[in-house]
């Protein structure tokens, strides 16, 4: 099966102590077996930058494919940012499938998502809580989730590391985005707190 046919991923943040990129494995959660991973490729001049600015102002490219060292199935790519995030969704080759733009005033974070010609088809709502966000369509219909898992309290008392679960209701269109958002929220949202 193919990553972006799959309607349910578990996503785990590699653990680092001074992490100057981030990588996360992609996850069947019923099998347990490594199915992608997304790594952030960002030159050596940005990486030194993150010493001195906060990270979630300054581009970055997360690319994500079925494993290490394969072309990319899924690119995200954010500029520099003040106010308002923008990411942009490409294919494999590089085509824009569309891209997320932050929500300027929200409680529980969000995106707006739209298509490659600049149509708002889509929403993400994060709860008041942080860590449970819905993709709603234009009728207020979910598309898909994306909930925080803890892996045990242990675990996540001693690490920083992320690990969230991605499920879409239908296949479709929509899993590139729903992947693309779960690694957007983490990317621009949780590492604005860090």
């Amino acid at each position: 099966m193919h990553l972006l046919d799959r309607r349910t991923i578990f996503v785990r943040e590699h653990v680092g102590l001074l992490k100057l990129t981030g990588a996360y494995d992609l996850i069947d959660p019923q099998t347990q077996e490594k199915i992608g991973i997304a790594q952030e490729k960002i030159s050596g001049w940005l990486q030194f930058l993150r010493l001195l600015v906060k990270k979630a102002m300054l581009p970055t490219r997360v690319e994500i494919a079925a494993s290490e060292g394969k072309p990319p199935v899924l690119v995200l790519k954010r500029g520099f940012t003040f106010l308002r995030a923008k990411v942009e969704v490409l294919d494999g080759a590089g085509t824009k499938i569309g891209y997320l733009r932050a929500k300027l005033f929200t409680i529980g974070g969000g995106f707006h998502v739209f298509s490659a010609d600049d149509q708002q088809f889509a929403e993400v709502k994060g709860d008041w809580k942080g860590w449970n966000f819905r993709l709603l369509d234009a009728t207020g219909r979910e598309m898909g989730i994306v909930t925080k898992k803890w892996a045990g309290f242990g675990k996540e008392l001693f690490t920083n590391a992320d690990q969230y679960m991605i499920e879409v209701k239908e296949s479709g269109s929509s899993n590139a985005l729903m992947l693309a958002a779960a690694l957007a929220i983490d990317i621009v949202f949780k590492e604005q707190q860090g």
